[in-house]
């Protein structure tokens, strides 16, 4: 009988452990500041860069728009529902929970201070300091230069307010305790002249957010080589895809394009074009938003190849599209 109460009294002291642990985690993190107080100075210039890098460069249509175009390549979204959020990710698509990208339109953001918006871009919470779920790369624009960052938020500010009521996410335990341990604020970066090159291109190359759809990631863990691609998304009912090795590899990645070949592919994939290349059930689609990465400038494409041509060259036979068997 003294080993049975020996035995419950640890049981006890175990689930008393781990029940605090759980209510630290989740009434304790994370440990972000409040929000800066901060009212952004609205100017042509800084309006034009926010419209660069929302829509053609930072991929936040792509993610933030609920209605697509399901038949046509690339997924482009109806222009007149862009940004309003909706998009969901489910168990479905081999997700922790039910995900949904919120709307970022001013019927939402309209009630947001300045500095709510930048925390939750940067940090990665939202005005409540509640953690967003790292799909949206945060960590990335965290280390994008304050200028841009403020330019993003200006322009949201201009978007045509679209009506929609987005759901909560629901992330699966424990996943929804962990990621609040993964909450950091980080100090911003600074955008290199394009005249430097490489570092310029690394910066673009980070605020398009490459390396985290061209690295394979399961479960927030990286398994492989940057930018080697592999990372899959299970999008019934369009098929299972998987990014695109991007590594100078000769033979699996992108080391036999040469610089302008590279720049055209993007340029050519315009939205007028990708809605003409009609997609059938079963025929390979993609999620790479081609028809928002071809407004990208000449320049900034061009300082991508380069930065990703000084990239380890890695082999790796990716996949990038099978069919979803019944």
């Amino acid at each position: 009988m003294k080993i049975l109460k020996i035995v419950a009294w640890i049981v006890l002291i175990l689930v008393v452990t781990i029940a605090a642990g759980a209510n630290y985690l989740r009434f304790g993190l994370p440990r972000v500041a409040a929000a800066p107080d901060i009212t952004i100075e609205v100017t042509p210039d800084g309006l034009a860069r926010g419209r660069y890098l929302v829509e053609h460069v930072m991929g936040c249509m792509s993610c933030h728009s609920p209605a697509r175009h399901g038949d046509r390549y690339s997924l482009p979204p109806i222009i007149e529902r862009k940004g309003a959020g909706g998009l969901f990710f489910t168990p479905e698509n081999r997700f922790p929970g039910t995900l949904y990208a919120k709307n970022i339109t001013p019927h939402n953001l309209g009630s947001w201070s300045d500095g709510e918006i930048v925390r939750a871009l940067t940090v990665g919470v939202d005005r409540e300091g509640e953690p967003i779920f790292p799909l949206m790369p945060s960590r990335f624009y965290a280390q994008l230069d304050r200028r841009d960052i403020y330019a993003v938020v200006a322009y949201l500010r201009t978007l045509k307010p679209v009506v929609n009521v987005v759901q909560k996410s629901q992330i699966d335990f424990p996943l929804n305790l962990i990621i609040r341990t993964e909450i950091e604020e980080r100090d911003f970066g600074q955008r290199p002249e394009p005249s430097d090159n490489l570092a310029y291109g690394r910066y673009m190359t980070t605020a398009a957010g490459c390396i985290d759809c061209h690295t394979n990631i399961v479960d927030g863990q990286a398994l492989g080589e940057r930018f080697a691609g592999g990372r899959e998304f299970y999008t019934p009912p369009v098929g299972l895809i998987r990014s695109a090795n991007i590594t100078p590899d000769k033979q699996t990645g992108i080391g036999d394009w040469n610089r302008e070949a590279f720049i055209e592919r993007f340029k050519s994939m315009t939205p007028e074009a990708v809605m003409e290349m009609k997609v059938e059930p079963g025929e390979a689609n993609t999620l790479m938003p081609w028809w928002e990465f071809s407004g990208m400038t000449r320049q900034d494409l061009g300082a991508i190849y380069d930065y990703l041509m000084t990239q380890k060259s890695v082999r790796a036979e990716i996949v990038t599209f099978e069919p979803i068997k019944k």
